[in-house]
C-alpha cells in the first residue's frame, strides 16, 4: 500500500507544473490580462500570461492601449496542406512601420514554458532574433515546430484564446492567394478588419508616443 501511495504521490508531483499553468478561463485570473480582439467577423479574447512572459505580454499591451492595432488586419491565414482545417492566422501592423513600436526582447518557449498547443497567441517577427513588435499570430491546433528547439529559438508564445475559437478558425478558412516564401498562398484575399483591440483587465496605460498614422499626410501640390 505505501508503494501504491508513493508511486501516486510522484504521478501528482510530476502534474503540478501543468496543473499550475493551465490555460485560465474567460474571467478575471491572477497573473492574466485579457485582452479583446473585435474584428469584422466577430470577437476574440485573449488571455497575456504576464508571469511567465512579461515583456512580450508588456508589448502587447503597449500597442493595445496605444491604439496601435486598431484598423489594422489580419492578413494571414497558413493551413496545413495535410489538414486546412488546422494552421494558424496572423494580423497586426504588418509592414506599417508608422504604428511600430522598438522591438520587444525575445522570450523562448524553452524560457517560458508556455508551448505553441491549441489557440496560443504568439508573437510573428522576421528571421532574426529580438525583432518582434506589432504582428501576433493564433494557432489552431498544436503547432511544435514554433516551439524553440536545438537551434532554432522558435517564436514567443504569451497567451491563450479564452473566447472566439469559432472566429479564429471562420478567419483561418478564407479565401487565401499571393505571397511570397514561406507565406506563398496564404495571403487573405480579403483581410479582415482588425476594429478594436482593448484589454478588459485592469486600466490601459497608454506609452504617449508619438502616432504618426494619425497624422494626415500631405497632399502633394498640383502641377503647374
Amino acid at each position: 500500500m505505501r508503494s501504491v501511495a508513493c508511486r501516486l504521490a510522484v504521478f501528482l508531483f510530476a502534474l503540478l507544473p501543468g496543473l499550475a499553468h493551465a490555460q485560465p478561463a474567460n474571467r478575471p485570473t491572477p497573473g492574466y490580462t485579457r485582452v479583446a480582439i473585435d474584428t469584422s467577423v466577430g470577437t476574440i479574447i485573449v488571455a497575456l500570461d504576464q508571469r511567465r512572459a512579461p515583456l512580450t505580454s508588456a508589448n502587447f499591451l503597449a500597442y493595445a492601449d496605444d491604439q496601435r492595432l486598431d484598423g489594422t488586419v489580419f492578413y494571414r491565414a497558413a493551413r496545413r496542406k495535410s489538414d486546412p482545417r488546422y494552421g494558424l492566422i496572423q494580423g497586426g501592423i504588418d509592414t506599417d512601420l508608422r504604428r511600430a513600436l522598438p522591438p520587444v526582447r525575445h522570450e523562448p518557449t524553452s524560457q517560458t514554458g508556455i508551448r505553441h498547443l491549441d489557440a496560443t497567441l504568439s508573437m510573428a517577427r522576421p528571421d532574426r532574433p529580438n525583432s518582434a513588435s506589432g504582428n501576433f499570430f493564433i494557432t489552431v491546433g498544436p503547432t511544435p515546430r514554433m516551439d524553440a528547439q536545438g537551434s532554432s529559438i522558435g517564436y514567443a508564445a504569451f497567451g491563450h484564446v479564452v473566447a472566439g475559437m469559432d472566429v479564429v478558425r471562420r478567419i483561418l478558412a478564407v479565401p487565401t492567394c499571393c505571397g511570397t516564401g514561406p507565406m506563398r498562398g496564404q495571403m487573405i484575399v480579403k483581410p479582415i478588419t482588425i476594429r478594436h483591440v482593448r484589454r478588459l483587465d485592469g486600466k490601459a496605460q497608454p506609452t504617449g508616443k508619438v502616432k504618426p498614422w494619425l497624422i494626415p499626410r500631405a497632399k502633394p501640390r498640383p502641377k503647374k
